[in-house]
């Protein structure tokens, strides 16, 4: 679906930080992190493992604390402490689908109940059979049946537990679902189908998903837009087109250069550009956000980016 860029944004995410502290060692997971989610879109967030992905993913659910800045969800700030409305709104509004598709799931719960905890803690239905209706059309909308309703977890297959937890998360009709390494732990084939289902949801119902991984070829396949984080910093940003083709942050090139191919040819050919952030001379934290091209932006000192893009 066509993303309206000149809309007020559904997510905001201004200078986020957290902190973790470890006695006297303070180990900074996200620094400084600022970008922004439209209603139906997807923005993808790609790093290594480590890179913080995953913290600002609970960030923005709220699952952890912020150690500073402001996340801006429908319009209302959900940083600090939130009064009933605004937490219900957070609670309903949006959704997480989780990594492991199996330790997500209480396996002492039928996938019904699993599917169903929505419902009951918000109290969306006025009889059984409503609930039970819902939930069954719901696991039809993702790839299973009915029948599925009263088995357990350990009765399905890591594609199938994903697509209940899938399931889980569209049962409150959310606005933004974050998908966090949603796909890491599945087979290829597998990977193909989820995601496939994900963007036929995302048509049906409008939604937007901040897609956590590492997989670039999956991320380029469903993203609207890429964020880059390394070292819990957001490096580069810009459209799928833009960052593929035009990437400019040495460590973006790196990332994309590891891609390998399925021409046997062309991964001959491929040269991996390594990237180490202790030798590259790089400073973090002395970096800003440069406005290159479009909806472009680049995180570096003026000197840094002269640089990587080859000017004076």
């Amino acid at each position: 679906m066509a993303v309206d860029y000149n809309a007020e944004p559904l997510l905001k995410v201004e200078k986020l930080k957290q902190y973790f502290k470890n006695g006297s060692f303070v180990v900074k997971a996200v620094d400084d992190v600022s970008f922004e989610i439209y209603p139906g879109e997807t923005y993808g967030l790609v790093g290594e493992s480590g890179s913080g992905k995953t913290t600002i993913g609970r960030d923005v659910i709220r699952l952890l604390d912020p150690t500073d800045g402001k996340v801006t969800f429908n319009g209302k700030d959900i940083t600090g402490k939130m009064d009933k409305s605004t937490n219900l709104e957070l609670r309903t509004r949006m959704q997480m689908i989780f990594q492991d598709p199996m330790a997500s799931l209480n396996p002492r719960k039928k996938i019904g109940d699993i599917i169903g905890e929505g419902l009951d803690i918000h109290h969306t239905y006025a009889s059984a059979d409503e609930r039970r209706e819902k939930i069954n059309t719901l696991l039809q909308k993702v790839g299973l049946a009915k029948e599925h309703y009263d088995r357990y977890p350990y009765q399905f297959s890591g594609g199938q537990r994903q697509r209940v937890g899938i399931a889980r998360a569209l049962i409150m009709n959310p606005d933004l679902i974050i998908a966090d390494e949603c796909i890491s732990a599945l087979d290829v084939s597998i990977q193909a189908q989820v995601v496939n289902l994900m963007k036929d949801i995302q048509e049906e119902t409008g939604c937007a998903y901040l897609f956590i991984a590492h997989d670039l070829s999956m991320v380029k396949y469903i993203s609207d837009r890429i964020g880059v984080l390394h070292l819990g910093r957001l490096l580069e940003t810009g459209t799928t087109e833009e960052i593929f083709a035009n990437p400019i942050h040495p460590y973006t090139v790196s990332l994309l250069s590891a891609i390998p191919s399925p021409d046997p040819y062309a991964e001959r050919a491929r040269k991996a550009v390594f990237y180490d952030y202790a030798t590259s001379g790089i400073d973090y934290g002395k970096g800003t956000l440069h406005h290159i091209s479009g909806r472009h932006y680049v995180y570096g000192t003026d000197e840094e980016l002269s640089d990587w893009m080859g000017y004076e």
